[in-house]
């Protein structure tokens, strides 16, 4: 019967951010080495889903406690989530009030939470604020094509 073979299901939310607490640590230190102590990320989206200051299971615990053990510094926004992520970090993380001026100066942006506001930035201005026009994006929200087009480094984390 269906009780000897009990089965572990996922939400597609809770699967890609697993995925992502692996995934974009990795893909980060494929990039810039193991020590980041000189490197500064931006961070879009710190609650576990949009619409929510949830922080319970959220991936951006993950990826900013990886990031900050090697050394690098955290610039973080989040529409809602502040509050909660203060509780956890207090002020190991930078919180900034615009994607905008998270953005400013950082090496990189990560993006972890799909709020609509991610949705469509200035590509533009993007590449002009990041030090290295990268952006390592756990949502998928972007065309690959289109940012290579753009000059930007762009790592999806794929299925």
């Amino acid at each position: 019967s269906e009780c000897e073979h009990p089965m572990k299901i996922l939400s597609s939310v809770e699967e890609v951010n697993e995925h992502q607490k692996k995934i974009i640590p990795e893909k980060i230190t494929k990039f810039f080495g193991e020590d980041l102590s000189n490197k500064t990320f931006a961070l879009w989206g710190l609650a576990f889903k949009p619409g929510t200051d949830d922080m319970r299971e959220a991936p951006s615990i993950t990826v900013i406690q990886n990031l900050l053990e090697k050394g690098a510094g955290v610039k973080a926004f989040d529409p809602v989530a502040f509050k909660e992520a203060e509780k956890i970090f207090q002020s190991s993380v930078e919180y900034c009030e615009t994607p905008s001026s998270a953005v400013e100066g950082a090496d990189a942006l990560i993006i972890l939470t799909e709020w609509k506001e991610f949705r469509s930035p200035d590509f533009n201005s993007l590449k002009k604020s990041l030090r290295t026009a990268s952006i390592f994006d756990g949502r998928n929200l972007y065309d690959p094509e289109h940012l290579k087009s753009a000059g930007i480094n762009y790592f999806p984390i794929g299925c």
